[in-house]
C-alpha cells in the first residue's frame, strides 16, 4: 500500500497528509456499500496524479485554443478510440466526447446539445430511483437546474417497483416531450430500450440513456445494450466501470458537433487531461476477460445479498436485482433508512438512505440502497456476503430497539445512542470486528 502513502505530501504538508491517511484507513478498515462508489486501480491513480494536470487544452484534438498539445491530443484520441471499441461502436456511426467533468455536467451538456431551453423532458422520478439531473422538482421548488432550464414531467415506477411503461407512454402522448431520458441511480432491473424507443418515436422525441450505474455491465455485455436504440448515451466512469471520477457522452454521428459544442464552450472550460488519461486506461482494463469475470461476481454478489436479506425478513424492491443494486424497503420493519444509514456509519459501513415506492419525504425515506461493486473489488465472496447480511440484520435490529426507547425523531435517536455507554461500547466492538475482518482485503493493483 506504499503507493497510497503520498510520501512527498507527508513531508510538505503533514496536516493534509494526515487527513488523507485517515481516509485511507477508513476505506481499508470499513465496508463500502454505496452503489455509486468503487475502488479504482493504482494505474488510474498514477494518471490522476500525473503532470497531465498542468496542461490547458481547451477545444478538441487538433483544434485546440492553446499550443503545446501534441502529446495531449494523442492521449485524448486514444481515450476516444478505446471508448468506441470497448462498447462495440462503429466509428462511422458513433462519436464520443470524453471531456465532461462529471455525470451531471455530461447530462446538462447532452440535453442542451439536443434540445432548446424550455423544451419538455421526461426522466424517471427521483423517488422512483431516478437521478437529480433528470429533471427533479418538488411542489415548492425546482431541485435540479434541469427542471428549471426545461419543462420536466417525471415518469414513475409501479407498485411492484418496475418502471410503468404503459403509464409513461400514455403521459408522453399527452405531454409530447422533446427528450426522454432512460437510466436511474436506484433501479435494480434492466431497461426495455426497445419500448423506450417506440414511445420516443411516437412523440418525435430524442432518446437519451444515462447508463452511469450500469456502464460496467453494458461494456461487458451482461445487460441490455442502450446503443441499439438511443440517440445519445451518457455515463460516469467511476461506478461499475471502476475508473476515475469523470464522464463521457456518446452520440450518433449526426449529433456529435452539437454535443461537442455544448460541452465546450457551452458548459465547461478546459478539459482535465489527467482524468481523460485515467479513463483511457480503465477502458483498456474494461475490455479484459478479468473485468468481465469481476462484473459477473458483482451481480452474483448482489443477488446473493438480496436473497440473504430476504431470509431475515426484509422486503427487496422488485424481489431481486439485475445489476449491482439491492434496494431494501424497511417500512415493514418500522424504521427509516436514515436511522439505518446512521448506525451503519458508526461502525464504518457506508450505505445510503433511499426512497422506495410510496415514500413522501426524501429526507426521511423508507429504504436503503446497497451496492456490491466496491465489496467485490476488494474480494468479497459468498461467505463474506452472507456474513455481511447477518451483520446488517443485527445493526438494523439494534436500530429498531434504540428507536423503541428514544422515539422516532432522528435527533433523539442520535442523542440516545451517544448518551448510552453500553450501546456505544457495543458499536465500537462491532466496528473493531469489521476492521479486523476486512483491513487486509485487497485494493485493486
Amino acid at each position: 500500500m506504499e503507493n497510497y502513502r503520498y510520501i512527498f505530501l507527508k513531508n510538505t504538508d503533514p496536516e493534509l497528509y494526515s487527513f488523507i491517511d485517515d481516509e485511507l484507513e477508513r476505506q481499508k478498515g470499513g465496508i463500502e456499500c454505496i452503489a455509486s462508489e468503487n475502488f479504482t486501480s493504482s494505474s488510474v491513480l498514477d494518471c490522476l496524479g500525473s503532470i497531465l494536470t498542468n496542461k490547458y487544452s481547451e477545444g478538441l484534438p487538433g483544434k485546440r485554443y492553446y499550443g503545446g498539445n501534441e502529446h495531449i491530443d494523442k492521449i485524448e484520441n486514444l481515450c476516444i478510440t478505446r471508448a468506441l471499441k470497448a462498447y462495440g461502436l462503429e466509428e462511422e456511426k458513433w462519436g464520443v466526447n470524453v471531456q465532461p467533468y462529471s455525470g451531471s455536467v455530461a447530462n446538462i451538456a447532452a440535453f442542451l446539445g439536443l434540445i432548446q431551453v424550455n423544451d419538455r423532458i421526461m426522466g424517471l422520478d427521483l423517488p422512483s430511483g431516478g437521478h437529480l439531473s433528470h429533471g427533479f422538482y418538488t411542489k415548492t421548488k425546482n431541485i435540479s437546474h434541469s427542471s428549471t432550464i426545461f419543462q420536466s414531467l417525471p415518469y414513475k415506477i409501479n407498485e411492484s417497483g418496475y418502471i410503468n411503461y404503459d403509464e409513461l407512454e400514455k403521459t408522453a402522448l399527452t405531454f409530447c416531450p422533446k427528450l426522454i431520458i432512460c437510466g436511474a441511480s436506484a433501479y435494480a432491473r434492466d431497461l426495455d430500450y426497445a419500448r423506450f424507443r417506440n414511445i420516443a418515436n411516437k412523440v418525435g422525441a430524442f432518446l437519451l440513456c444515462d447508463m452511469a450505474h450500469i456502464s460496467g455491465f453494458v461494456v461487458t455485455k451482461l445487460m441490455n445494450n442502450p446503443f441499439e436504440y438511443c440517440d445519445v448515451v451518457t455515463t460516469t466512469t467511476h461506478k461499475t466501470l471502476r475508473g476515475p471520477r469523470s464522464a463521457m457522452i456518446f452520440a450518433k454521428k449526426e449529433y456529435m458537433n452539437a454535443i461537442n459544442s455544448s460541452v465546450f464552450p457551452g458548459t465547461q472550460g478546459g478539459p482535465h487531461q489527467h482524468q481523460i488519461a485515467a479513463v483511457a486506461h480503465q477502458l483498456l482494463e474494461a475490455q479484459t476477460p478479468e473485468f468481465k469475470e469481476y462484473m459477473i461476481r458483482v451481480r452474483s454478489n448482489a443477488r446473493l445479498l438480496a436473497s440473504e436479506l430476504q431470509k431475515y425478513g426484509y422486503k427487496i424492491c422488485t424481489n431481486g436485482t439485475d445489476n449491482h443494486i439491492v434496494l431494501v424497503d424497511l417500512r415493514n420493519k418500522n424504521i427509516t433508512g436514515s436511522k439505518v444509514e446512521y448506525i451503519c456509519e458508526l461502525v464504518n459501513i457506508s450505505i445510503n438512505k433511499n426512497s422506495v415506492y410510496g415514500d413522501v419525504s426524501p429526507l426521511s425515506p423508507g429504504g436503503i440502497r446497497l451496492g456490491t461493486s466496491a465489496m467485490t473489488t476488494r474480494g468479497f465472496n459468498e461467505d463474506d456476503i452472507k456474513k455481511f447480511a447477518n451483520l446488517l440484520d443485527g445493526l438494523i435490529r439494534k436500530a429498531i430497539s434504540i428507536q423503541e426507547k428514544s422515539g422516532k425523531k432522528m435527533v433523539d435517536f442520535k442523542k440516545y445512542i451517544h448518551s448510552n455507554e453500553t450501546i456505544m461500547n457495543e458499536l465500537t466492538n462491532v466496528k473493531n470486528g469489521i476492521y479486523l475482518w476486512v483491513y487486509d482485503y485487497k485494493f485493486p493493483e
